[in-house]
């Protein structure tokens, strides 16, 4: 028989701790001699489809993060002054530039963003404008007045370098870092360029890509405060691309020509092919990290609005492990909420009668909470330990009952407009999701009634695509999951939500 030496050259390593979960890790196997156990490190890295922005764009600016990121400028048939701002789920309104440009270049977060340069039907500008969160206020002027530059760094440290200006050829390889009021003259790039992008600090920027004459370059350069020198090649030449993340861990994605979903991440030293983007595009804007990208608008064949995240995750499958907890006091099945070191059991069928008794986990042992005002089973649950949400059942009829929980009573809360029991939920006390379930017409049937909780009442949204009970919830109001249950036979379907109007159904479970 061959051994893994044979196979490999390597033996396997016999450890007693688990090894540090990062990237140097990625695709050892070792032997864990305190759990017994086999176990290996695998890095997954993909894009996710996220909510398409409200203003279809190309040429537009971004900055913050993959869960607070910051979309402004661009252009939608003409230069634009909006400004959107992303959740991590939904985009909303921000205020507008005084400058409505295209061509930008930004940086900073969503609180404190720095958008600068751009081209106006008047010409290039050396604008530069501040964000506040909420409006934009004028900076200090660019030295050098040009577009398709790049920017890095933050509102009070930013970096701008490269684009298209005066005098001709009109290629830039200056830059310009910012104080917080002023520019002043930094190190000039080694390759003059346009269109390039950029990422990282004001100490410790990343250029790379970029127009120069002939085409599309793959030239990366490092910024160290002062002089850049080169970096790996981008393994892709392409101008109109984004960027994410450090000059020693970065995202590059996009571009052309022609259009391209490519994405490449850099190590420092090498840029290494990673999964695609779904929709191949340029002139797209880029926001996050590395290993949490946010990459949006842009142009394919027409102006685009979508958004797409990307995320790198690096785990050891099956390495963990259930030990045994504190009994309940009650036995019975349960509506529950809260966390494993606060948890919150409440309701359920102690085998001979609905029971109201709540019980509170501290990590180790149950003690008993307030009893619910309406005894009942196979209810759902949402919240935390002291703010908790009990909702729907059977008691002995189908049940619209919500009841809220302050960490030692409950109270009553708006009821469900549909009553139902075997349903799931998720989210928070103020802010929760109530999904499927089984619904008395007489006879009873599934359902896929969605509905919303404000901390007040709910309100109908539309329903999941299959009809199920016995249905488990996890996740947020605006982001949730439902999976397995019954529909006509044990189920497999699993559903996203991404509210509060839409819902997808996204894959299914392994085994029903």
């Amino acid at each position: 028989m061959t051994t893994y030496n044979e196979l490999a050259g390597l033996r396997v390593n016999y450890v007693s701790s688990d090894p540090t979960l990062n990237t140097g890790n990625e695709g050892q196997v070792w032997y864990n001699s305190t759990s017994g156990t086999l176990k290996s490190l695998v890095q997954i890295k993909a894009w996710s489809a996220g909510s398409n922005m409200t203003t279809a764009r190309s040429q537009l600016a971004g900055a913050g993060t993959q869960t607070a990121g910051l979309a402004f400028g661009g252009n939608d048939n003409n230069p634009t002054a909006a400004t959107e701002e992303y959740s991590g789920y939904t985009w909303g309104p921000g205020g507008n530039m005084t400058t409505a440009r295209r061509l930008l270049a930004g940086c900073g977060t969503q609180t404190a963003g720095l958008g600068f340069g751009g081209y106006t039907p008047g010409g290039k500008q050396n604008v530069t404008e501040e964000y506040n969160g909420s409006t934009w206020g004028p900076g200090g002027n660019l030295g050098t007045a040009r577009y398709g530059l790049a920017g890095a760094g933050t509102q009070t440290a930013g970096l701008g370098f490269g684009g298209y200006g005066s005098p001709a050829p009109g290629l830039k390889n200056n830059t310009e870092e910012y104080d917080g009021s002023a520019w002043t003259a930094g190190g000039n790039l080694a390759t003059a360029r346009s269109d390039l992008a950029g990422c990282g600090t004001q100490t410790a920027g990343l250029a790379f890509g970029g127009s120069v004459p002939g085409g599309a370059t793959a030239i990366t350069e490092e910024y160290d405060g002062s002089a850049w020198t080169a970096g790996g090649s981008l393994g892709t030449a392409r101008y109109s691309l984004a960027g994410s993340g450090t000059q020693t861990s970065a995202l590059a994605f996009g571009g052309g020509p022609p259009n391209t979903a490519a994405t490449e991440q850099y190590d420092g030293t090498t840029w290494n092919t990673v999964p695609s983007m779904a929709t191949a595009r340029q002139d797209i804007a880029g926001a996050g990290t590395a290993p949490a990208g946010l990459g949006f608008g842009g142009f394919t064949t027409v102006l685009s609005s979508a958004t797409e995240e990307f995320n790198s995750t690096i785990f050891s499958p099956a390495t963990g492990a259930w030990a045994s907890g504190g009994n309940m006091a009650t036995a019975r099945n349960v509506g529950s909420a809260g966390t494993q070191t606060e948890g919150l059991a409440f309701g359920g069928f102690d085998g001979t009668s609905n029971t109201a008794a709540t019980e509170e986990y501290n990590g180790s042992t149950w003690s008993p909470g307030g009893n619910l005002g309406t005894a009942r089973r196979t209810l759902a649950g949402a919240g935390t330990q002291t703010a908790g949400l009990a909702f729907g059942g059977n008691g002995p009829t189908f049940s619209t009952a919500t009841e809220e929980y302050n960490g030692t009573s409950w109270t009553a809360g708006g009821s469900l407009n549909t009553a139902r029991d075997y349903l799931a939920g998720c989210g928070t006390q103020t802010a929760s999701l109530a999904a499927g379930g089984r619904i008395s017409n007489p006879p009873a049937v599934n359902t896929g009634a969605t509905e919303l909780y404000d901390g007040t009442s709910w309100i109908s949204a539309p329903p999941m695509t299959t009809a199920r009970r016995g249905v488990a919830g996890a996740g947020t109001q605006s982001a949730g999951l439902v999976f397995g249950g019954f529909a006509t036979a044990s189920s497999t379907a699993t559903e996203e939500w991404s509210g509060p109007q839409t819902t997808a159904t996204a894959s299914t479970l392994t085994t029903s």
